[in-house]
């Protein structure tokens, strides 16, 4: 072997083809590195057994031809022992002992091979894609004429003859307005495609379509414009359906936005998705505050919404997923209150999921206001005449039993001058006058409930009156333990009134507080003006009023004393009779065992 074998070796090791050499028996004489490293080390074996794992010759092998006729072939193979395709080439070679060997060169194509298998598959897809696809395909030149269609677009153009589409001017044949193939150009040709542009052709019969194009610019070799290429969607059917639900949509929207019912609709979390006019007005939000950006828990109480799903989900209001009626009460955030009643229900789609609930509420608080109002007027009208029949009934009676009541009183007062102050008979005298003079009391008091003081109104400060009567308590809530609480104000306004008759409400008030508080407690009394309205507040911390017996306490003769004379059940219904004449009102709230609570109101001057 000469010196310069082992850099021939080296030379040949560095190919990244395969190359080997093969004696006239078959016998491998030599392989270079690419040959190893992909079959294996060969040399002294037969070439089929190296290639193929065979124990006979390759079928492609050019044997013959490379000894027999000492001819090259070139061919291509695939080889399954390493999963690559080979180009081939089999040469003769003449050695210097004059012997013949096979020069074999393999050259790795798979990857070429492939590109091209995909690259033929792509160009047949394309052409299948191109003449069966049901949207239309185009190449358009930049000067405004159709290179090639595919058949889809010529039917949708109503143009049967290609040559006569292909022919056609963009611009003025097909565009509805010319403008629009101008637009079209500059908007692609600034950004290199176009997606979804929305444009008006025209068929060969002269219908308008609406058109959805979507494309990309052509360029040649040095990046000049050719034209454009892309696909065309006719979406006529579609706009036409969309008009359709747009209009059914904007009278829906109409119909919900203009009722004076508020109405809204909420997803299954809440989130408020329709808020119309009628809940801007009712609730205080306006639709811009609350769409997409407020749940109905932040308009009512989580617990009401909470309440109020459930109801839906139970069969027994209104069926599933139905509410027909949920009376609503609650308070905005500017303190007024809003009363009436809430119908909902939930909506499902075609399998049943919940989506969201739709919910109108009806402003009741007009009506509501004017029921207690009516009930009010009843109740008073009741109460006054019951008043005035019991009126009639004690002022006979006060009259008849006045006369001989005085005769008697004059008889004691003759016995009296007849009898020494010392004697023990005196005191007898002194006690039955005394008693007589509790009967003429209670007489008074019965003609001042049948026929109250007609004395004079006048201005009064409520303060000043209530100050007046204080100084006279003050023993008496000290000797039986009340605390007295004041919250007065300074200047409350002047009211036009009897100042006897308030004096007698309010020392009838205090007389039943104290009697409440028999172990003693505490004795609030406020002063507040709302709107043109006084409103005075007299609250004991008392035994309460039993809930059965509130509704009564301004009836005449009606009373929770049993002791002596305190029954007679007069005080309240005078006191009552008395604000009435003044134009106010009386009420009151008690909770039974804690609390009782007079709130009086007398319209201000």
């Amino acid at each position: 072997m000469s010196d310069h074998t082992p850099r021939l070796m080296d030379a040949l090791d560095a190919f990244e083809e395969g190359i080997y050499i093969i004696s006239e028996d078959y016998t491998v004489e030599y392989m270079n590195k690419f040959m190893k490293t992909h079959f294996g080390e060969g040399v002294g074996k037969k070439c089929y057994e190296v290639l193929i794992n065979s124990d006979k010759p390759c079928e492609w092998c050019k044997y013959d031809e490379v000894f027999g006729k000492n001819e090259t072939h070139h061919s291509e193979v695939y080889l399954d022992s390493v999963g690559k395709t080979f180009s081939l080439s089999e040469m003769p070679v003449i050695n210097r002992d004059g012997t013949r060997s096979k020069l074999s060169i393999y050259r790795d194509i798979t990857r070429s091979v492939e590109q091209a298998a995909k690259l033929k598959s792509s160009m047949e897809s394309y052409q299948r894609l191109f003449k069966h696809v049901g949207c239309g395909v185009f190449i358009s030149s930049k000067e405004g004429r159709f290179l090639d269609v595919n058949p889809a677009l010529l039917s949708m153009l109503g143009y049967q003859a290609k040559d006569e589409f292909l022919s056609l001017d963009l611009a003025t044949d097909l565009y509805l307005r010319p403008e629009d193939r101008r637009e079209y150009q500059k908007i692609i040709e600034k950004k290199g495609q176009v997606v979804d542009y929305e444009v008006q052709w025209r068929r060969r019969d002269g219908h308008i379509l609406h058109i959805l194009l979507t494309s990309n610019v052509r360029y040649d070799t040095h990046g000049g414009i050719l034209g454009y290429e892309g696909i065309v969607v006719d979406q006529t059917e579609r706009k036409l359906i969309e008009n359709k639900i747009r209009e059914a949509h904007d009278f829906l929207d109409k119909t919900i936005s203009c009722s004076p019912n508020a109405t809204m609709v909420m997803d299954m979390r809440g989130g408020i998705k329709v808020w119309n006019h009628g809940a801007e007005d009712v609730f205080g939000y306006s639709a811009d505050e609350v769409v997409g950006k407020m749940s109905i828990q932040q308009v009512y109480s989580s617990e009401v919404s909470k309440t109020i799903m459930k109801m839906m989900k139970d069969d027994g209001y209104g069926g599933k997923g139905r509410l027909n009626s949920y009376p609503l009460t609650f308070t905005k955030e500017n303190g007024e209150l809003v009363e009436g009643n809430l119908s909902a229900s939930i909506i499902y789609d075609e399998n049943g999921k919940e989506l969201a609930s739709v919910s109108i509420f009806v402003d009741l608080k007009e009506r509501l206001k004017a029921e207690r109002e009516l009930s009010a007027a009843r109740q008073h009208l009741l109460q006054s005449e019951k008043l005035a029949a019991m009126g009639r009934l004690t002022s006979q009676i006060a009259h008849e039993l006045n006369n001989p009541l005085f005769g008697i009183m004059n008889t004691l007062e003759l016995m009296k001058t007849e009898i020494s102050p010392t004697n023990k008979r005196r005191k007898l005298l002194d006690m039955s006058l005394s008693e007589i003079m509790r009967l003429a009391d209670m007489l008074k008091k019965m003609l001042s409930f049948s026929k109250p003081d007609q004395e004079s109104r006048v201005e009064l400060d409520i303060t000043t009156v209530l100050d007046e009567l204080l100084l006279l308590y003050e023993k008496r809530f000290r000797e039986n333990s009340v605390k007295l609480v004041l919250n007065l104000m300074e200047k409350p306004g002047k009211i036009f009134a009897s100042k006897d008759q308030l004096r007698q409400v309010f020392i009838n008030l205090f007389s039943n507080a104290m009697y409440a508080m028999p172990e003693g407690g505490i004795l609030k009394l406020g002063t507040a003006v709302t709107s043109d309205t006084l409103k005075i507040t007299i609250e004991d911390t008392g035994t309460g009023i039993k809930p059965v017996h509130i509704g009564k306490i301004f009836d005449s003769f009606f009373s929770t004393k049993t002791e002596s004379i305190q029954g007679v059940g007069l005080g309240l219904s005078v006191c009552y009779g008395f604000i009435q004449d003044h134009g106010g009102d009386i009420n009151v709230a008690s909770k039974e065992g804690e609390w009782t609570r007079f709130v009086i109101s007398l319209p201000l001057m």
